[in-house]
């Protein structure tokens, strides 16, 4: 995402100014207490929106953040649910008597109508997503349950999470038109499915689950490309279904297993076959690496998906 405020271009004078009122105007009325004097103090902050959701990208000197009780009691603005992830570094978040300390990879909810603090005290460099608070459709109860809390060691669907929504939060193209729209609903369902799990809330968890589904499928099956044995009996065990159930929900999304594989891995090997290092190993041995144990059977299907042939493709970006 590209910063939308970049406090070098700003006067020293004015950056506290300049800052409380992007972050006023575009994410939620909060104090903002800075670390260094103001001609050392940096704030780079890139904003986005996709659907209802917006998203702030911050890197900035160290600051302390206050959600004040006055400010949450106001009623101009519509009451959100802010999920905070930590990129790296650690960062430190409190509300209602609790808190916790973040580090890299992991994640934390709160909300807007209730005060919370955020200490940076060695500078950000976090992503702020905030929900509208009936989007999620969530008990009060569990939002205060799960709220301030480190999210991620040991909850295998946060850890999903915080992946999911560091991508969402810097690819612009997920923030446009069809793209933007598609993600809406799988982005609300697997911060459910976060919440509802970590609460062990099983029958709330039923159908963020389930809707997220699909989503940890693909997933799991980037992950597990360069694997001789994935099928679909793998992946349907690995998170606990049928291979029929497996096959249905693919299906839901518009995918066949077998293409989708195929295509992933080809997209690999042409990756690789592009990139700095394509000479040094054999076309032969990229693709078996990726799946295609069969040489002939790799260059046939390669041309097929690419219009040309590895070893074509290796030399247009390659020469010589």
């Amino acid at each position: 995402m590209s910063p939308v405020l970049d406090t070098a271009f700003v006067p020293p004078g004015d950056r506290e100014e300049v800052v409380r009122n992007a972050v006023w105007e575009s994410v939620v009325a909060v104090d903002i207490d800075h670390g260094p004097p103001a001609e050392e103090m940096s704030v780079r902050i890139g904003l986005g929106a996709v659907g209802p959701m917006r998203i702030c990208s911050a890197r900035a000197t160290a600051v302390t953040i206050h959600r004040t009780a006055p400010l949450a009691r106001r009623d101009d603005e519509e009451p959100a649910v802010f999920l905070g992830l930590q990129v790296s570094g650690s960062s430190l978040a409190a509300q209602r008597g609790r808190e916790c300390v973040l580090r890299a990879g992991e994640f934390a909810v709160y909300e807007s109508i209730a005060p919370y603090t955020l200490l940076f005290d060695e500078g950000v460099d976090h992503h702020f997503l905030r929900f509208p608070r009936s989007t999620l459709a969530l008990p009060d109860r569990l939002l205060r349950d799960t709220g301030a809390l480190a999210l991620g060691p040991g909850n295998p669907v946060a850890r999903i999470a915080f992946d999911y929504f560091s991508r969402l939060a810097t690819d612009d193209t997920l923030h446009r038109g069809a793209h933007a729209e598609a993600v809406v609903r799988p982005s609300v369902e697997l911060l459910r499915a976060v919440l509802t799990s970590q609460r062990g809330a099983a029958d709330l968890a039923r159908g963020p689950m389930e809707a997220t589904l699909g989503l940890r499928i693909t997933r799991y099956i980037r992950q597990h490309l360069a694997d001789r044995d994935l099928s679909a009996a793998r992946i349907a065990a690995a998170h606990g279904i049928s291979v029929r159930h497996l096959y249905a929900v693919l299906a839901r999304s518009g995918i066949s297993l077998g293409d989708h594989v195929r295509a992933q891995r080809l997209a690999e090997c042409r990756r690789e076959l592009a990139g700095p290092h394509g000479r040094a190993r054999t076309i032969a041995a990229i693709g078996r690496r990726w799946g295609f144990v069969d040489a002939a059977h790799f260059s046939k299907v390669f041309k097929r998906a690419y219009g040309m042939t590895p070893r074509d493709w290796r030399g247009l970006h390659h020469p010589g």
